[in-house]
């Protein structure tokens, strides 16, 4: 690893983001992708389950709010579901739910924020 390791930086935020995990490229899985920097194999990628997905998506807007988003005002959390929606989290089993929980609200409550965002 020793031409590769600007890669290896520039490209960690953007797994942290995902949730996803850096591995050697030798201990790659069937399902990781395997990243090559200048023609040899740098790091392989091993992505997150989409429900881990989203309680990672769900962390990291609850840090950027600095504050739990159960705490969040109406507005704010109507936001929170717009993001979510066009992030896909709406169509992670039991999505719904998971942000429901994580907003403080009920599933109906997270259905009226999704409709009111179509009807806008």
């Amino acid at each position: 690893m020793s031409g590769d390791e600007p890669f290896i930086t520039a490209v960690k935020p953007l797994v942290d983001a995902m949730g996803g995990q850096l591995l050697p490229p030798d201990e790659a899985g069937p399902d990781d992708v395997v990243l090559s920097w200048e023609g040899v194999d740098a790091v392989a990628v091993r992505l997150p389950q989409l429900a881990d997905s989203l309680d990672h998506i769900l962390a990291a807007m609850e840090r950027k709010q600095g504050r739990p988003l159960a705490d969040l005002d109406r507005k704010a959390k109507q936001e929170v579901v717009r993001v979510l929606e066009a992030r896909g989290a709406f169509a992670v089993r039991h999505g719904v739910e998971t942000v429901a929980s994580a907003l403080g609200v009920s599933r109906f409550t997270v259905y009226n924020y999704l409709n009111r965002e179509k009807e806008a």
